[in-house]
């Protein structure tokens, strides 16, 4: 890591909203679900499917939880009306996993089933490392009352996470397998960044080998190109697995995976709550508030 990226990693978090807002647009639909679905419509022209995330979490009150529940059964009614695939994704502490835990299972339950009668899908996320076993517990009990109409996430840089990908890949669970964004302790998680690459492979080909359909959710150019070595020594049909970007990451490699004829879903997030998700992307990729810097500063100098 550079000197400059750590530097801009240590300080975003001080940086005014407005700061954070200039830099994080291409990350973030917008704050209307009007502005989302122009964003899905968009990416459909271009051949992609998408997943829409009612942007939120780490709700202390069951009146939060219950306003989110509510703001993700308007969009999956506005989504069939649009001629949109009802697809969603949501955070459990957002749905009041920190409050109760039957409590949070029952609201996202409300919205499986809302979703399941408009033939769509919700994809549980998985947050950091000390909601891990409660988010298991809640996806199992709803994925068994929602046959195919749940799928949960796998973090490839926590330690467990082989172990985890093995026990859902002989449930035949519907997983988006991510490197994970959540900085963990050592003991909990792996730190360097090939290592954290090598266990996504290692996660991706035991899901995909006991059966599970993946979402193979990287920017990174060489895990596709290892995803797609074992999709093609399994003999995988493109019904069986799709691939996963986040919305203003590499337009040109989400272009390519769609070219070669594989499914491609983009993460599409919007709502009031954008900040801590867009904090979250920025310290991620540092590259991007160093390109708007150096352009901001060219156009200075150019006057």
């Amino acid at each position: 890591m550079s000197l400059v990226n750590a530097l801009i990693r240590a300080t975003l978090p001080l940086a005014p909203r407005p700061v954070i807002r200039f830099f994080a647009r291409r990350y973030v639909a917008g704050t209307t679900l009007d502005q989302a679905v122009a964003t899905v419509r968009r990416l459909a022209g271009q051949g992609c499917c998408a997943t829409i995330d009612v942007l939120g979490e780490s709700v202390t009150q069951r009146a939060q939880a219950g306003a989110a529940r509510d703001e993700y059964l308007r969009v999956l009614d506005v989504l069939p009306s649009e001629r949109l695939e009802a697809n969603v994704s949501l955070k459990p502490t957002q749905l009041g996993l920190a409050i109760d835990e039957g409590f949070c299972r029952d609201n996202i339950a409300a919205i499986i089933e809302k979703a399941a009668s408009l033939g769509g899908f919700v994809r549980i996320d998985m947050e950091d490392s000390p909601t891990t076993d409660a988010t298991l517990r809640v996806f199992r009990s709803l994925a068994a009352r929602f046959p195919g109409r749940t799928g949960l996430v796998l973090q490839a840089r926590l330690r467990r996470t082989l172990a985890d990908a093995a026990a859902l890949g002989a449930e035949r669970a519907n997983i988006r397998l991510c490197k994970g964004i959540y900085l963990e302790p050592r003991p909990i998680a792996y730190e360097e960044r090939d290592i954290i690459r090598n266990a996504f492979v290692s996660a991706l080909r035991v899901l995909l080998r006991a059966g599970s359909y993946v979402g193979i959710a990287t920017h990174d150019e060489w895990l596709v190109e290892q995803a797609l070595a074992i999709i093609a020594d399994l003999g995988l049909r493109p019904d069986q697995y799709e691939f996963q970007m986040l919305l203003g990451v590499d337009p040109q490699l989400r272009r390519i995976i769609v070219d070669g004829g594989h499914t491609l879903r983009v993460y599409v997030p919007f709502g009031t709550h954008w900040y801590p998700y867009s904090v979250r992307r920025l310290r991620e990729n540092p590259t991007i508030v160093r390109a708007g810097l150096e352009g901001f500063l060219r156009g200075r100098l150019d006057r």
